[in-house]
């Protein structure tokens, strides 16, 4: 699997709210550079995060506006997006723009970093 399609994958994932442990090599760097407390995670302590996300009153519903940039490294892609969701509880929708940049070796995922607008998520997440 190269960047491109463990992107994809990942993606499906999070519109299914599907398995994500078999993207990721077992010394997978997660960071989160806009995530309060928790910048820098390794693979189970993301698995465990992501996890979490299952009991949120959350669905993704849609990425948009996605452009994938290559980069000289064919490990690596940048990838730009919004994800639109709908909090389950209160019908309320709304859009958060990301940026990821990912690290694909020997086929799973083995560096993921994402700039997060944790304000808008934090927004739409809460309770009406």
């Amino acid at each position: 699997m190269n960047a491109r399609e463990a992107f994809a994958a990942w993606q499906e994932a999070v519109l299914t709210n599907g398995s994500i442990d078999h993207l990721f090599a077992d010394d997978a760097i997660i960071e989160l550079p806009f995530n309060p407390g928790r910048p820098r995670l390794n693979r189970t302590e993301f698995l465990t995060l992501a996890g979490a996300r299952a009991t949120m009153p959350v669905r993704f519903d849609e990425f948009r506006d996605l452009v994938i940039h290559d980069t000289g490294d064919p490990e690596v892609i940048i990838a730009e997006y919004s994800i639109a969701g709908t909090h389950t509880t209160t019908g309320h929708q709304a859009t958060a723009p990301f940026v990821m940049i990912l690290r694909v070796r020997n086929g799973r995922i083995l560096q993921l970093r994402e700039y997060q607008d944790v304000p808008t998520m934090t927004a739409a997440l809460a309770p009406a």
